[in-house]
């Protein structure tokens, strides 16, 4: 137990956050849904409720990811997240499923009221701005590597768009769905306001239905990301930035073999790197030591770095990345 609890604090903030503020926000959308009964409403409160067991998921795939190698497990278990992200998106498609339909069978049969209407606004408003707090402190976490200046203000929701790609999967899947979230609040606004005012009643369902599928895309997206991440995805770009670095070493001659597997949060590195084929042994282990801690002070969440040595052949293998 000691350890799970160790375990725990070691998870996505962002994640355990969004599950908090997810469940409240999903209670109070459920007392205003059985209260007016309007399909907006009831779109908003499944996603809400979506989004809270979705991201209690991650938080603890997240956490527990973080646990160390055993004897049974010599690969760590950096590819949980990825595991446990594949069925919370089953969560979610099945709850954009039911809000498709929702929204359907209210366009067939509109409803025009406007009871309850400054209360189902006033919820889906204090929604959004709850909702956007989430989503502030996952464009936090996205840009946390980046130089003060470049996220000072609203710079940073720009710089958060541009580096999402490189998150890690808990606070991409969050910071994806607060989008959707901040969004479909306020479309629901825009849509039950056309139903009140205009003779467009049937808004309310096809607002529905546009926030089943927003979600249906966020499933789609995170599935592959993940999907990728179950089977150890190569990080490109990443490899030929280590190659580079690796290069600048005097003593290395080329570089025969680079990978760099993500595994959840984690980045395992393995190398193949040619040298003088008359080098002693304790000068290779210098080079190795050097290696590694340069590039574990450069790049987060590097678990291990696995460097072999061969004779140089005096052939070019690497050009700027892996040919």
């Amino acid at each position: 137990m000691k350890e799970f609890i160790g375990l725990l604090k070691s998870g996505s903030r962002s994640a355990l956050w969004a599950a908090v503020i997810n469940t409240i926000v999903a209670l109070i959308k459920t007392a205003a849904y059985l209260i007016t009964g309007n399909v907006a409403m009831f779109a908003e409160m499944m996603h809400s409720f979506g989004d809270a067991a979705n991201q209690l998921f991650v938080f603890i795939g997240s956490s527990l990811s973080k646990k160390e190698a055993t004897e049974r497990f010599p690969g760590g278990f950096g590819r949980l997240v990825n595991l446990v992200l594949l069925g919370a998106v089953l969560i979610v498609g099945v709850l954009a499923y039911e809000t498709v339909v929702e929204g359907f069978h209210h366009i067939s049969s509109p409803v025009h009221s406007k009871d309850w209407f400054w209360l189902n606004i006033g919820i889906l408003g204090t929604a959004a701005v709850l909702e956007a707090t989430v989503l502030y402190k996952a464009m936090k976490e996205i840009t946390e590597h980046l130089p003060q200046e470049k996220v000072k203000g609203l710079k940073i929701i720009p710089e958060s768009y541009k580096h999402v790609k490189n998150a890690k999967p808990a606070t991409k899947l969050v910071f994806l769905e607060d989008n959707v979230a901040v969004g479909g609040a306020l479309l629901a606004v825009m849509a039950i306001i056309l139903a009140a005012y205009t003779p467009f009643h049937s808004a309310t369902g096809y607002a529905s239905i546009v926030i089943g599928l927003m979600l249906i895309l966020v499933v789609g997206r995170v599935f592959l990301d993940n999907a990728a991440g179950v089977l150890g995805v190569a990080d490109v770009k990443l490899q030929a930035k280590i190659g580079a670095r690796v290069l600048q070493h005097p003593e290395i001659r080329d570089i025969q073999d680079l990978d760099v597997i993500k595994e959840g949060d984690d980045l395992h590195i393995e190398l193949c790197l040619e040298v003088d084929p008359e080098m002693k042994i304790k000068a290779a282990d210098d080079i190795r030591d050097h290696i590694e801690a340069s590039i574990k002070n450069s790049i987060t969440n590097v678990t291990d770095v696995m460097i072999e040595f061969d004779e140089d052949d005096h052939v070019a293998t690497w050009r700027e990345g892996p040919q």
